[in-house]
């Protein structure tokens, strides 16, 4: 069984939020993969499934973002799951928006969702970091994150949410590179093969100028009869 975890805050006031992209993340699995409909246990909302072969509980911590590793904590006791069974959804401020990466270990870089998770149940779990870009300055990163995404977000977003729905079974699978390409297939697409070459333009070809005959007529009648 894996352990998918979204991360954000609960109430309507924070859905659109940056910080929220974690929720975002785990409810599109549930919505594209069938999962059950959340319910509240463990301190959070639960939605449960299967991914290929595997069986899956998405969970989304209400607890607030920084005392999210006590819902955590709380769902793996209870499953009897391992941190290597864990699989994290943040937002990450040193990726570029729609940017993607998946890690194991590590340190929690600030953030105060995986700073108590680590508290709660180590280091050694899965992250997927989910790109917002920064804000340019630490001293606007809390209301940075704590926005809603603005208008101009929403294709990356939503080509970013699509690739994660389209990789989640490789991921619950264990098969990091295959859910990254998923992932990569939506976020930017190969550019089309089947664009028609322009053909190469004719050469140029300059004609010969005719040679001048400055015979006079009379040479020009001897001429023949040589």
């Amino acid at each position: 069984m894996k352990l998918f975890v979204g991360l954000g805050n609960p109430g309507a006031k924070y859905a659109r939020n940056r910080h929220n992209i974690g929720f975002l993340a785990v409810e599109r699995i549930a919505e594209d993969h069938g999962f059950s409909p959340w319910r509240a246990k463990f301190q959070g909302q639960i939605s449960e499934g299967r991914l290929g072969s595997e069986k899956v509980l998405l969970l989304k911590p209400e607890t607030f973002m920084n005392l999210s590793g006590q819902s955590v904590g709380e769902a793996m006791r209870f499953h009897k799951l391992d941190p290597a069974d864990v699989v994290v959804f943040h937002d990450e401020l040193d990726l570029a928006p729609g940017k993607c990466r998946l890690k194991t270990g590590g340190g929690h870089a600030g953030h105060n969702g995986l700073r108590s998770i680590h508290q709660h149940i180590g280091a050694e779990y899965d992250r997927v970091r989910l790109g917002i870009g920064h804000p340019g300055h630490k001293d606007r990163v809390a209301g940075y994150v704590l926005a809603d995404f603005a208008k101009v977000e929403q294709d990356w977003l939503d080509d970013l949410m699509r690739g994660i729905s389209d990789g989640a079974s490789a991921l619950a699978g264990g098969e990091g590179p295959k859910f990254m390409n998923a992932v990569a297939l939506r976020v930017a697409p190969p550019r089309s093969s089947t664009t028609t070459p322009k053909a190469a333009k004719p050469a140029k070809v300059e004609a010969e100028p005719e040679a001048v005959d400055n015979r006079s007529p009379l040479q020009k009648l001897a001429d023949k009869f040589k």
